[in-house]
């Protein structure tokens, strides 16, 4: 079961009932390719909404036709920490901050030369930098059958509008025909899941969540593997999700 704060894990009957209730729902094409994104690839929101029609297609010339890649090769540049394509509002908020012994006394001395000086003096000043994440590649083959069909569904309902596609062009679009945020897809996949589906506690991570974990403790693959698909820089953020899932849980709890 998830930590307090974590996105839930969706056991195998949640996540048939999240794509049936999409069916039924408005923009079915768009949000069940969404959802095959999050859930059978492992994508973050900020990736997904960061995903180009080159990503998953190869355009005909003129745009209005395509052929579907075997591999969804994603850049670093869209992986956590990365704003791309500047789409992102979130900003980075200091919790806390660490000196090693040397470098907190020269920060001593420099603020009792300043006191001494009168010179105003502000903590944000003698804030170490920050270390910037430059994110990892990495080639994600989309051999799953439901994902394939639900992106070539939603690509030619688009061409289907009469639109032609570039391979520059977001892969998903808002109701106002432009690119989703990462906070609003995040925001929508949230409201898919919650509001939608009734799944208590998940969120637009619990796809991502819910395939990594499947892949350690059902499919019993190694770390590695699993660090391969997440794209997690340090294997120890892998670690994470051997904890056991919400379902094994479930079933040592059951008829006692």
């Amino acid at each position: 079961m998830a930590k307090s704060g974590q996105a839930r894990v969706l056991s195998s009957k949640q996540r048939q009932h999240l794509f049936e209730v999409i069916r039924n729902h408005r923009h079915s094409e768009k949000n069940t390719a969404i959802m095959n994104i999050s859930f059978k690839l492992g994508l973050r929101a900020q990736e997904i909404a960061l995903l180009q029609v080159k990503e998953v297609a190869r355009l005909n010339k003129v745009g209005t036709d395509f052929k579907l890649l075997e591999i969804m090769s994603l850049p670093a540049a869209y992986t956590k920490g990365a704003d791309a394509l500047k789409r992102s509002k979130s900003h980075y908020q200091r919790k806390s901050i660490s000196f090693d012994i040397d470098s907190f006394n020269k920060v001593v001395k420099q603020i009792e030369i300043l006191a001494k000086s009168g010179a105003d003096i502000s903590p944000e000043d003698f804030y170490p930098s920050v270390k910037k994440h430059k994110g990892k590649s990495r080639d994600l083959p989309m051999v799953d059958s439901g994902l394939r069909k639900s992106l070539i569904e939603y690509l030619n309902l688009r061409l289907g509008k009469g639109e032609k596609l570039k391979p520059s062009s977001p892969l998903f679009i808002t109701q106002k025909d432009g690119p989703y945020s990462p906070n609003t897809l995040q925001e929508h996949m949230a409201l898919i899941l919650r509001d939608w589906a009734g799944i208590e506690k998940a969120s637009s991570h619990s796809g991502r969540r819910s395939l990594i974990t499947n892949v350690i403790h059902k499919q019993k693959k190694s770390v590695k593997i699993a660090q391969k698909i997440a794209g997690h820089v340090n294997p120890s953020t892998t670690l994470i999700y051997e904890e056991p899932p919400e379902e094994a849980l479930e079933d040592a709890l059951k008829d006692l």
